[in-house]
């Protein structure tokens, strides 16, 4: 008996002492302001917002061929919708706009290599969403046709097109090679590289129809009379127009989203859209 009570006493000494000692290395550095050291915060993503503040420059990729949103002027200046908004968007970020001339067929991979933001009547595809971002949607476009004016009556729906007897034209490399390949497969396909002078090709009968954005038919058809737009308010299909952004670039996406909202609220954007349009 005398023995566990020994026992049993050294134990509860031992105890006593582990925590007297643990007390006083708690107050010890209490004292003298040491705390224990926390897990560093992880590094916040680079983001395209700070290399474009930090350079003083926004990278634009636009093809310059689309208006009214971006066309490429002979004395090497570009103009449109799309360029008067980047323009915008430069100045809020305390940057100067370099404009990169891209094509239809190289859009995506110049943007990827060479571009913060690429700009000019771009068509929200889910092929392009998957190597990029896209802005929220800043203009609702389907596709419609454009033609003569004495051949409206002859191409109001898909199946008047798409006929082997009709010679339909696109501009390679976007969406409307992509939309007339679809749903015109009988008829006969023209491709055709130039998209500035392309709807000459109609007016002077060397192709019947194009089908492309209503807002481009609109203006082509004040800009070559004897063309008209075929039910440009009833499209073919929905469409978007938006600004491509670097995947994955959340905080660069918020801040041009923010910008944009804030450009259509103040009425700039629609200040800057009807100088192109109306």
């Amino acid at each position: 008996m005398k023995r566990t009570s020994v026992s049993l006493a050294a134990c509860a000494m031992f105890f006593a002492l582990a925590g007297s000692a643990q007390s006083q290395t708690i107050q010890a550095g209490t004292v003298s302001g040491k705390q224990p050291a926390a897990a560093p915060a992880p590094a916040a993503a680079a983001s395209r917002l700070d290399e474009v503040l930090a350079r003083h420059a926004l990278r634009v990729c636009t093809t310059g061929d689309y208006k009214p949103y971006s066309f490429l002027r002979p004395d090497g200046q570009f103009e449109g919708i799309d360029i008067d908004l980047a323009e915008s968007l430069a100045k809020s970020l305390g940057a100067r706009a370099e404009y990169v001339k891209t094509s239809w067929s190289n859009l995506m991979n110049d943007f990827v290599a060479k571009c913060d933001i690429a700009v000019g009547g771009v068509s929200t595809t889910l092929e392009r969403q998957k190597r990029a971002f896209f802005t929220a949607a800043y203009m609702e476009d389907g596709k419609t046709p454009i033609v003569r004016c004495d051949d409206v009556d002859k191409y109001q729906t898909v199946a008047q097109i798409d006929q082997a007897n009709v010679r339909t034209i696109v501009n390679p490399g976007g969406t409307n090679e992509r939309f007339a390949k679809q749903f015109f497969p009988h008829a006969q396909l023209i491709e055709y590289p130039d998209n500035v002078t392309i709807f000459k090709q109609i007016l002077e009968g060397k192709a019947d129809v194009m089908v492309t954005d209503a807002s481009e038919t609109l203006l082509q058809q004040k800009l070559n009379p004897g063309l008209c737009s075929v039910h440009p308010d009833k499209p073919f299909q929905f469409g978007e127009k938006a600004y491509l952004l670097p995947r994955g670039d959340v905080p660069f996406q918020q801040y041009v989203d923010q910008w944009l909202h804030l450009s259509r609220a103040s009425g700039e954007f629609q200040a800057v859209y009807d100088k192109w349009l109306k």
